[in-house]
């Protein structure tokens, strides 16, 4: 898929971003990206806890 994605092409996608975005917006919209990552890995993270915690069920005989 990515195959023919060469580093001229990524320059042009860079450049329409930075066009479209403006340079002080970019920033922002990183630190919103990494904000809602960490958020997604915390809850990751407590939901595995979770599931190591929770004693396994038996079946009723």
């Amino acid at each position: 898929m990515l195959d023919g994605f060469g580093p001229g092409q990524l320059a042009i996608v860079l450049l329409i971003i930075l066009i479209v975005f403006g340079g002080s917006k970019i920033p922002e919209i990183m630190r919103g990206l990494g904000s809602g990552i960490r958020q997604m890995k915390k809850a990751m993270h407590e939901i595995q806890s979770d599931d190591d915690e929770t004693p396994p069920t038996r079946k009723p005989e």
